[in-house]
């Protein structure tokens, strides 16, 4: 899943966003190859088109995918709503698709921008052995903590379900006021279940780089779980095979081991458009 994508160049023609590519790649060592496009009217050949309709304008700048989570048969798909400019967020909202990603549609389910704080807006999720979905949200604005929601993957499209992981009366506790479970400045997150443990990958912006933790549970205290660095931002000209000039991103690619990490990774040359794509990094020896 991509956000904006131009046929011609950042800022260029047939802006569209979000867009998804699917892989059938199972030797992740040799780099992922893509087969073809989802979306209505895709094909093997063809330009992904943006998966539902509207048009980007001073209401709905873009519509940025956040995160997806395939439960059962059926794939969600959170996606924030900007406008009107980039990085004001409207509100962020649900959709669904149950033929693995060629249509979707919209679920109902919309989450308010000042949702805890304004801290979910830019989530991720994964599916826990017990049946529930948990959700670390931050905001979209690369200048907040984290915090800890879940929700039963049997009522996704509830709102009032969702239930956050909050500090009060000496003690942590599901349905609590909302807690920020860690501070700092956080952009994109990928949160998955993996070999038994739970690994959180995150564009650490004031830091400048990619990091990672592994976790027990979701809830494990993330002020003293050990943190590593994947990769660091670099200067342009100043790359190596750990340093990456103006990265961002750092989704967890499947098929990923904890001791053998494939990470999408987004690259974007601000000062003249000239490099906007993303790249496969392979990481070894986290566990």
């Amino acid at each position: 899943m991509f956000g904006d994508t131009w046929a011609d160049g950042v800022g260029g023609a047939n802006w569209r966003s979000p867009v998804a590519l699917y892989s059938s790649t199972t030797n992740l060592n040799a780099g992922v190859t893509f087969d073809g496009a989802a979306g209505a009217g895709a094909n093997t050949q063809g330009t992904a088109p943006q998966l539902w309709y509207y048009p980007h304008d001073a209401y709905f700048t873009t519509v940025i995918p956040s995160d997806v989570i395939t439960i059962g048969s059926r794939m969600y798909l959170h996606a924030i709503v900007n406008g009107p400019q980039f990085g004001a967020v409207r509100w962020t909202e649900l959709w669904k698709s149950d033929d693995n990603g060629a249509t979707w549609q919209h679920t109902g389910l919309q989450f308010p921008a000042d949702m805890a704080g304004g801290k979910f807006q830019c989530i991720t999720w994964g599916l826990g052995s017990d049946g529930y979905v948990y959700i670390y949200g931050t905001g979209f604005q690369r200048d907040k903590g984290i915090v800890l929601y879940r929700v039963s993957s049997t009522n996704m499209t509830t709102l009032s379900a969702y239930q956050p992981w909050g500090f009060a009366n000496g003690s942590w506790g599901w349905g609590k006021p909302v807690t920020e479970v860690l501070s700092g400045g956080f952009g994109e997150m990928c949160l998955r279940p993996l070999g038994g443990k739970w690994i959180l990958t995150w564009f650490n912006a004031p830091a400048y780089r990619i990091d990672a933790m592994v976790l027990n549970t979701p809830t494990d205290n993330l002020y003293t779980a050990t943190k590593t660095t994947l990769l660091y931002g670099s200067e342009w000209g100043q790359e190596d095979a750990s340093h990456v000039a103006q990265l961002y991103g750092g989704y967890i690619i499947p098929g990923s081991t904890l001791s053998d990490l494939h990470l999408s990774v987004s690259q974007w040359k601000t000062a003249d458009n000239s490099v906007y794509h993303s790249e496969q990094f392979r990481v070894q020896g986290l566990v």
